[in-house]
């Protein structure tokens, strides 16, 4: 699985891509067959209260999921977009086996 982390309007510490990177890789658990993940961090108006956007773009064969959460820190939009994408994953896999 390859991730690749974006920040867009600033830089993102080290701290945070670990943590996004830790956060990401549990989506293998929901679905084995996840080819390239790639995440965009965006602080969106600055000096206002939940502004900070995270986009995440999940390939899987045949597919492309995406999920956007919008939270006061990177680190709770990263919680709400894995948990998120571990649903639509869970549905794409339903999907799949019913074929």
């Amino acid at each position: 699985m390859e991730i690749k982390i974006q920040s867009i309007h600033f830089d993102a510490t080290e701290k945070l891509e670990a943590f996004i990177e830790k956060k990401v890789a549990k989506l293998e658990k929901a679905f084995e067959d996840v080819q390239k993940v790639e995440i965009q961090c965006k602080v969106v108006k600055p000096a206002t209260a939940q502004n900070k956007e995270v986009s995440m773009t999940v390939s899987v064969p045949g597919s492309t999921l995406f999920v956007e959460k919008t939270s006061d820190t990177f680190e709770e939009a990263t919680d709400l977009c894995v948990d998120s994408m571990k649903v639509q994953l869970q549905k794409f896999k339903e999907k799949l086996r019913n074929r």
